[in-house]
C-alpha cells in the first residue's frame, strides 16, 4: 500500500496540496506551503518532499514553470486515507428539509426535487435513476379515455413510481364498461408480481369481455412492458450547466464531452452501477477510473437508495476531480438516509 511509503510529512504536504488546490484551481508550490500551512519545514525540504511525491504519482506539474497539483491517484489516496467525516452545517440540513418535500406521493416529483437541491447545493451535476426492482408489484392502473380510438393508461406499482402510456385500439370501451374491465383488470394484478400474475385469472379475464378482448390484450401488454423496460427508465440530471463554471472546463471541446456524455443515458445508467445493489454505502470514482471517455477528467461521486424492500435507484453527482469530496460525501450521505427513512 502505497501509504506506507509516506512519513507524516509527506502526508501533510500532500494534503496542503490537495486541499489548496481544491480550494483554488491553482497549482502551488513550495514557498506558498510553507507560508500558508505552517508545517515548520522550509520551502527547500517541501520541495524535496513533493519531488518524491511526484516520482510515487501522487502530485504533478502541469507546466515547467509552475507548482505541483494533485494527481488521480493522489486523490484516490487522499479519499480513502486521509479524508475526514464531515457533518452538515445548520444551513446546509435547513436547506434540504426546505427543498424536498417527501410528502408528495409520487417518486417522480421527488427524485426531481432532491436532483435539483443536490445541484444548488453542491454546485456541482446531478444524475438519479428512478427505482427499479426484479420484482416489480403493480399497484394499479388507472384507464383515462381520450377519445373513440385511445385512453391514457396511469400504472402505479407499489414503490409509488407512476408511468403513463397511450393505449390506442379500435375496440376502446366507453363510459361503465370502460371502468367496469379497469376494475376487472385490477382484481387481477393488484399486489402480485409480474412475474407471478396467474395465466388463468388473465384467461378468464380475456373472456369476461369477448368483444373487447383486442383493447384489454393490449393494456396488459403495455402495462408489463412499460414496468420492465430499461429503455423507460426515467433519469433526472440537474446542473449540467455547473459545470461551465469550473476553470477545468473552459476547453470548449473538453465540455462538449460532457455534455455529449451527460446526454448518453444508457452508459449513464451503467457508469452509476446496479440498481439492486442493496448496499447504501458512498462510493467514488476518480478520473481515470471512470470507463466513460468524456467523464475521466471528473470525478463521480454515487450511492443506491431503497424503495420500499425490494427497490433501488442510484444517485451520482458528477464534478471536476478536484470537486470538494468531504462536502459532497456528507450532502449524499445525508439525503440517501433520508430518502430510505421515508420511502421504506
Amino acid at each position: 500500500m502505497i501509504k506506507l511509503l509516506l512519513n507524516d510529512r509527506k502526508l501533510k504536504i500532500l494534503e496542503a496540496i490537495i486541499t489548496d488546490y481544491i480550494e483554488n484551481a491553482e497549482p502551488i508550490g513550495s514557498r506558498t506551503i510553507a507560508k500558508k500551512y505552517n508545517l515548520g519545514i522550509s520551502p527547500a525540504t517541501i520541495r524535496n518532499e513533493m519531488s518524491d511525491l511526484e516520482e510515487l504519482g501522487l502530485i504533478e506539474q502541469p507546466h515547467t514553470s509552475a507548482g505541483r497539483i494533485p494527481s488521480d491517484k493522489g486523490y484516490r489516496l487522499y479519499v480513502d486515507n486521509m479524508m475526514r467525516s464531515r457533518e452538515l452545517t445548520g444551513e446546509e440540513t435547513e436547506f434540504l428539509k426546505n427543498a424536498i418535500s417527501f410528502n408528495v406521493g409520487q417518486i417522480d416529483y421527488i427524485m426531481q426535487q432532491t436532483a435539483r437541491a443536490l445541484a444548488m447545493l453542491t454546485n456541482y451535476t446531478t444524475v438519479i435513476t428512478e427505482p427499479t426492482s426484479k420484482k416489480t408489484v403493480l399497484k394499479k392502473i388507472q384507464l383515462v379515455s381520450l377519445d373513440e380510438q385511445s385512453v391514457v393508461a396511469v400504472i402505479i406499482t407499489e414503490d409509488k413510481t407512476v408511468k403513463n402510456t397511450v393505449i390506442r385500439s379500435t375496440d376502446v370501451p366507453e363510459g361503465d364498461r370502460l371502468t367496469k374491465i379497469n376494475a376487472r383488470i385490477n382484481s387481477v394484478i393488484t399486489g402480485v408480481e409480474l412475474e407471478a400474475i396467474d395465466k388463468d385469472n388473465v384467461a378468464r379475464l380475456l373472456t369476461d369481455f369477448p368483444e373487447n378482448r383486442a383493447f384489454v390484450t393490449e393494456v396488459l401488454k403495455v402495462a408489463f412492458k412499460t414496468v420492465k423496460s430499461s429503455e423507460n427508465l426515467r433519469l433526472y440530471t440537474s446542473g449540467a450547466k455547473n459545470l461551465l463554471g469550473f476553470p477545468e472546463f473552459s476547453d470548449i471541446e473538453k465540455a462538449k464531452g460532457i455534455f455529449r456524455a451527460l446526454d448518453e443515458k444508457d452508459l449513464l445508467i451503467t457508469v452509476l452501477g446496479d440498481d439492486n445493489d442493496s448496499r447504501d454505502s458512498v462510493k467514488i470514482q476518480i478520473g481515470d477510473e471512470n470507463n466513460m471517455e468524456e467523464l475521466k477528467n471528473c470525478s463521480i461521486v454515487k450511492a443506491n437508495y431503497k424503495v420500499g424492500n425490494s427497490s433501488f435507484g442510484r444517485i451520482g453527482i458528477i464534478g471536476p476531480t478536484r470537486m470538494n469530496y468531504s462536502q459532497t460525501v456528507s450532502v449524499l450521505s445525508s439525503i440517501i438516509r433520508r430518502i430510505n427513512h421515508i420511502m421504506a
